[in-house]
């Protein structure tokens, strides 16, 4: 028997329905593509209501990565299965950010380091010496940066804001060059914990927004920083 051919009609839909099932594939999620703007502010809180300032860029980022600590889930069981489940609450955490590197200003402002001691050499020539000792008193402070995401081809920038944080000391690491250079990065960790607001936040993501020079306005309204 000889197959019909179909109508236009009917090829028509087909394509536009095919067209609509991949808009909808495409507008179900997003797919991360990026991260920059690496900011810092110091944290304070007073009544419930938590401030930053001396906020600044820390440096160009490269990498990072939030590992949250979450307590036991509490279930109910009913019927021999697990029928319901409260599950735990977030507890502390770390984030490891890797940068291409701090730059004095930064590295004194995250560890806390006193003020550099004026050392004399050579000829008339004087150099800042920073002491990592007893003195140094890592501040707490709220980090900012944006993830790039694409979704339909559509690029967005989401700022989030891990609210309260402490960095610990970084270790130190350094490489001799070969015939080609080899890119060394620094990697910085930081303890998460909840701020001290009356809703105890410990994470703000902003809805993405469809250009970085927005995402960086909304990152520096929220760690209150009026100049890098």
């Amino acid at each position: 028997m000889k197959k019909q051919k179909k109508s236009w009609d009917e090829d028509a839909m087909a394509s536009f329905f095919a067209v609509e099932r991949m808009e909808d594939m495409a507008a179900a999620g997003k797919v991360c593509t990026g991260f920059s703007n690496l900011f810092v502010a110091k944290y304070s809180a007073s009544g419930g209501t938590v401030a930053y300032s001396e906020g600044m860029k820390l440096a160009r980022g490269v990498e990072v990565s939030i590992e949250p600590e979450v307590g036991d889930g509490n279930p109910f069981y009913a019927e021999n299965v697990e029928a319901e489940t409260v599950p735990g609450n977030f507890t502390g955490g770390t984030v490891t950010l890797t940068v291409d590197g701090l730059l004095e200003e930064a590295e004194q402002f995250v560890f806390g380091l006193p003020e550099p001691e004026s050392v004399s050499y050579g000829e008339s020539k004087t150099v800042d010496v920073y002491s990592y000792g007893d003195a140094a008193e890592p501040p707490y402070v709220g980090i900012g940066f944006l993830a790039r995401y694409m979704s339909g081809g559509v690029v967005t920038w989401a700022p989030i804001v891990l609210t309260k944080a402490r960095f610990q000391t970084s270790s130190t690491s350094a490489a001799t060059q070969e015939e080609q250079i080899d890119w060394q990065t620094q990697e910085l960790t930081a303890d998460l914990m909840r701020d001290d607001s009356d809703d105890r936040v410990w994470k703000k993501v902003a809805a993405d927004v469809t250009s970085e020079e927005d995402g960086i306005a909304v990152l520096k309204k929220i760690l209150n920083i009026t100049e890098e």
